[in-house]
């Protein structure tokens, strides 16, 4: 495993972490948690992502019970959590990143996570509602309190995230360092050229989700949703238009013939893939078998792989120039 920076930030992330969305307490529960983690953490991971609204509050406390059971030293790995949609319909509570949310939604995290501080806390969205200025001086407030680390944004624009840091900036407060956006051979659009002031100029780092496009880049789904998949489960039905086009499945099979060159499986290519941009700190990866966190760390062994000829072949294949 190779750790890299979250941009300019002193912290260093395992290239590949564990997530915990639509897996933990939806899939799972505290055991395989332990099993997954555990042979993740083995493997040289050391960030571990997860939510306040990932199965409503109770994928922080699976993983809370989990690290609880596997006992590691807390400096040897890195959890981040998310606010933002909140877990009740209160006109403060839901949708939002008002101070009074914020401030109180941290305290509902850590103990659902039974931790004393996050390493990583994010605005999973941005609210157009709330002041930008506001929510940055909470995000500093709660840095302040050590109840957090770092702080960082979740499918921002550009522009918001441009702001958030100037205003931190121009009153000294902790700025935001990181963005956790979606990205995988199909979705670069958290990439495009607006970004790169962010990226290059403010230094900022990736922490980015997806990286199978909900496993659309597994090849699994090129003849149909499998019985049992992810896509065939009715709490998932907004998945079937996705993993059902035909012009993303003809994209799939074309990268098969470069996978195979390479003696990786499409789902490790396509991890692979993600580690060629430098400015992703580490990809966040998923699963519900001992087998697949196995097979995801082997994604590692094919990073040096992709030649200047191989990505250039890519591009082709979807279409970008």
């Amino acid at each position: 495993m190779k750790y890299r920076h979250l941009g300019k930030a002193g912290i260093q992330t395992s290239e590949l972490s564990l997530g915990s969305w639509i897996t933990f307490q939806t899939r799972f529960g505290v055991d395989t948690a332990v099993e997954l983690m555990g042979a993740a953490f083995d493997a040289g991971v050391n960030f571990f992502d997860n939510a306040e609204a990932y199965a409503h509050g109770q994928s922080e406390e699976v993983m809370g019970a989990a690290l609880k059971r596997l006992g590691w030293r807390r400096g040897s790995y890195l959890v981040a959590t998310k606010l933002f949609w909140g877990l009740n319909d209160g006109p403060n509570e839901s949708n939002t990143l008002n101070r009074k949310y914020l401030i109180e939604g941290i305290d509902g995290s850590l103990q659902r996570l039974g931790m004393d501080y996050v390493d990583l806390l994010y605005c999973h969205r941005s609210d157009p509602t709330t002041p930008i200025e506001e929510t940055v001086w909470a995000m500093h407030n709660i840095i302040e309190r050590g109840k957090a680390l770092y702080w960082g944004t979740s499918e921002w624009s550009a522009a918001e995230i441009l702001e958030a840091i100037q205003v931190a900036e121009s009153h000294h407060l902790h700025k935001p360092i990181v963005e956790q956006p979606i990205y995988n051979l199909f979705d670069r659009h958290r990439f495009a050229p607006e970004y790169d002031a962010v990226y290059e100029d403010y230094g900022y780092g990736s922490t980015t989700w997806s990286p199978l496009a909900s496993g659309l880049l597994t090849g699994k789904y090129n003849d149909g949703i499998p019985e049992g998949s992810r896509g065939d489960k009715s709490r998932y039905d907004w998945l079937e238009e996705l993993l059902t086009d035909q012009s993303r499945i003809a994209k799939v099979r074309a990268l098969e013939p470069l996978a195979q060159s390479m003696g990786a499986t499409l789902a490790q290519f396509s991890i692979a893939w993600c580690l060629q941009n430098p400015y992703v700190s580490s990809v966040i990866t998923g699963a519900t078998r001992l087998e697949q966190v196995e097979e995801n760390m082997k994604a590692l062994d094919f990073v040096d792989a992709f030649t200047p000829e191989v990505m250039a072949e890519i591009d082709k294949i979807f279409g970008v120039d």
